[in-house]
């Protein structure tokens, strides 16, 4: 039996707090935390709300839809299970907005099984070491920074950013079965364009959007990240798919988490955060996980800078959980302050031979070219192998910097190995000489020389 409680002492933004007598120890009345409860009144208010805090007798709810017109004499009836979304293969091709309901104009799903959201993450004996890599086609993240299963990896980047075209071109090339969007407080535009980008592509059959507009509610937001895990997770357990989950962008989901503990009059902690900002990333990007026996989830999430900060709390904490980032400026994925801590998983084991002298050969290669860069800016005199250097770099940014480069991973690293032919002689490459015997391609300078002329 459901009792009705209409002690609302106090309404601070999208939170209300009551009272709630005890009855004894079996009092079935009393709320355990993110247990959901339905607020309604006689003037025509309805709305769920979930437990954030429970302070001996008093506590606090999200209210989801926002408090205004909410009166202080509502109801308000707690249902004992957390929230919970639609999970079966009929989500597939879907689009939910940040509460679970559907926001296509498809047909209601009210018949479908559902799953709680924002469970423990997995049991590390049911993990497995990452092995296997995702292929994006993205020559910057294939052939120098790969992206593997089961890891947790933001793209870190500013306003204004093509981040958005890039998450979107990732999502549509990966070699997943199944991706899960997440959009947090995204404009109209963002999110038309993702679903038309998905749809034009022909992966949206295969893609499941939970979306939280700019104008939705703010305490939606919060929900977002958990309602796309949990459906990763049931496809990654019960349906052993590989499942890719796009976040965008979690520094939305921290905003939404300071506005909501500006509220609830907590001690602020760096920059107004609250004190648990690591705890509760944490809490999201450890869901990704590689299965035993079954499938696996990988988490990309955008992360914007505010003020292309690094110290910024938001990706300074994130840095701290996530194996290593996509560091995307000036519309290129930067080589230099990108990192994946899982490629030597990959590099070499699951992808050709060549793969990990190509990578730190280019990047060597480049790393002397922005040397010479400098030189020339600075007019000192250049040597023959700086002109090289430059030549170089003018072609690796163009052939391979460029986000709109679409490339099979073997295509890449043979464009690498023709790039370097171009630019270089053999013995000027300091590679093992068995694989530049079998790569480095010998009709390479020469039309290198007839282009020249």
């Amino acid at each position: 039996m459901l009792v009705s409680h209409t002690k609302i002492f106090d309404i601070v933004g999208d939170i209300i707090r009551i009272k709630v007598t005890s009855g004894g120890a079996g009092d079935e009345s009393r709320p355990c935390l993110n247990d959901l409860a339905v607020v309604d009144s006689d003037r025509g208010f309805r709305s769920l709300a979930q437990v954030i805090n429970i302070d001996r007798d008093v506590i606090s709810l999200q209210v989801n839809s926002g408090t205004k017109g909410l009166p202080n004499n509502a109801s308000v009836r707690f249902l004992g299970e957390p929230m919970r979304v639609t999970y079966s293969d009929n989500i597939l091709g879907r689009v939910f907005d940040g509460a679970g309901k559907p926001i296509d104009g498809g047909p209601e799903l009210s018949n479908d099984p559902t799953v709680p959201i924002g469970g423990p993450s997995a049991n590390p004996m049911k993990r497995v070491l990452a092995s296997r890599m995702i292929r994006t086609d993205v020559p910057m993240i294939d052939v120098f920074n790969c992206l593997v299963e089961s890891q947790k990896i933001p793209i870190f980047s500013v306003s204004g950013e093509p981040y958005n075209q890039l998450l979107a071109r990732i999502g549509i090339q990966a070699d997943a079965d199944v991706v899960v969007f997440g959009g947090l407080g995204l404009i109209f535009d963002d999110y038309a364009y993702f679903r038309r980008r998905f749809e034009d592509a022909g992966v949206f059959p295969r893609t499941v959007m939970f979306i939280n507009q700019a104008s939705d509610p703010v305490v939606e937001r919060l929900l977002v990240p958990d309602l796309t895990l949990a459906v990763a997770e049931k496809f990654a357990v019960q349906e052993g798919k590989r499942v890719l989950v796009l976040l965008t962008d979690m520094t939305a989901f921290a905003d939404a988490m300071k506005e909501v503990s500006i509220a609830m009059e907590r001690v602020p902690a760096n920059r107004g955060y609250p004190g648990d900002l690591y705890s509760q990333l944490a809490r999201r990007y450890e869901k990704a996980c590689d299965f035993k026996g079954s499938g696996s989830v990988t988490i990309l999430a955008v992360t914007t800078m505010p003020g292309n900060d690094l110290t910024h709390p938001v990706p300074d904490n994130t840095g701290y959980i996530t194996e290593g980032q996509f560091y995307l400026h000036s519309g290129v994925i930067d080589p230099f302050g990108s990192l994946s801590r899982l490629k030597q998983h990959v590099i070499g084991k699951v992808t050709r031979e060549d793969h990990s002298q190509i990578m730190n050969t280019m990047i060597r290669l480049y790393s002397g070219a922005r040397d010479a860069a400098q030189k020339q800016a600075m007019a000192f005199e250049l040597s023959d192998h700086d002109h090289r250097l430059l030549k170089f770099g003018e072609l690796f940014r163009k052939r391979l910097m460029d986000i709109e480069v679409s490339l099979p991973l073997e295509a890449a690293l043979d464009l690498c190995w023709q790039t370097l032919a171009e630019c270089f002689e053999p013995e000027q490459l300091l590679m093992k000489q068995a694989l530049v015997d079998k790569y480095y391609p010998a009709t390479a300078g020469q039309k290198s020389e007839s282009e020249a002329a």
